[in-house]
């Protein structure tokens, strides 16, 4: 029996696949086209090559901006995940206050970028705000603008406080789905509460966890508006990660081949990281 096949769906699915193209594919042939070439303005463009790869890759500059974003992710994400799932197993179940907890938990989420940046900016600084003002009372010397260490605790608790919230979420939602029989028959073999989270909590949150893991590397990745507001990449080039550093090149600098050829290896770099990050996570998860 032959089928017959209805191609008016193509209709309905055509002015998505435009905003795509018009969203995502065109700007990333635009930065490709630029990291190949040359430009001395009026649209005169001269064929460069890998010239602009061979720079950045070579450029301590890039490295040092790469090994401080590597340290923000990995600091955030050791932070974030267990203590998302710490809070998700400590939230309540039923009751009234679960959508309290839930609000709650959602609010930092809400909150624009930058204005993220520009509340812990003021509540950091050591004069006037909250945060600095009692670190300094108890005997420590503070000072976001001018030190090092106290900048990048300021950047780190920044996110933290923002993107907790997220794994939270998503780590309560596992624990939900996970069917009280599983709980029945633990409380009958009984088991300890470490085993219940080992054997039971633990792997039945572990595609939630790695969606959370994924997601919040790719957001560290990509993050900008927040530390830019909150430092400036400062003090000095301290906190200058790498999409910092990406803005300095394209619109400071104006070094549009730099950039360009900045940007294909940050991406290329964000979507191979995943893609190991998923593969581990996700191994014998078909078995």
């Amino acid at each position: 029996m032959n089928k017959t096949w209805n191609n008016k769906a193509w209709f309905m699915v055509a002015p998505v696949l435009i905003l795509v193209a018009f969203n995502a594919v065109i700007p990333l042939m635009t930065v490709v086209n630029y990291s190949v070439q040359e430009t001395f303005g009026n649209n005169l463009f001269f064929f460069e090559g890998v010239k602009w790869f061979r720079e950045v890759l070579h450029s301590e500059r890039f490295h040092a901006s790469l090994l401080r974003q590597f340290f923000f992710t990995g600091t955030i994400l050791l932070i974030e995940i267990p203590l998302g799932v710490i809070i998700a197993l400590a939230m309540p179940r039923k009751g009234i206050w679960v959508p309290v907890c839930l609000v709650l938990m959602a609010l930092p989420l809400l909150v624009p970028w930058n204005v993220v940046g520009a509340m812990w900016n003021i509540f950091a600084l050591p004069d006037i705000g909250l945060m600095g003002y009692v670190i300094n009372a108890l005997g420590i010397d503070f000072n976001f603008t001018r030190q090092p260490v106290s900048a990048w605790f300021t950047v780190i608790i920044m996110d933290v406080w923002h993107w907790t919230s997220l794994v939270v979420l998503l780590a309560y939602a596992g624990l939900r789905s996970i069917p009280d029989a599983y709980y029945q028959a633990a409380r009958i073999d009984s088991a300890s509460r470490w085993a219940v989270f080992r054997h039971i909590q633990l792997p039945k949150m572990k595609r939630v966890l790695t969606i959370a893991v994924l997601l919040r590397f790719m957001d560290s990745f990509m993050i900008y508006t927040e530390p830019f507001v909150l430092t400036g990449g400062g003090p000095g080039n301290t906190t200058t990660i790498l999409s910092i550093d990406l803005v300095k090149a394209a619109l400071g600098e104006f070094n549009l081949g730099i950039a360009a050829a900045m940007s294909i290896i940050y991406f290329l770099m964000t979507l191979l990281v995943c893609w190991v990050f998923y593969s581990v996570m996700m191994r014998g998860e078909d078995e």
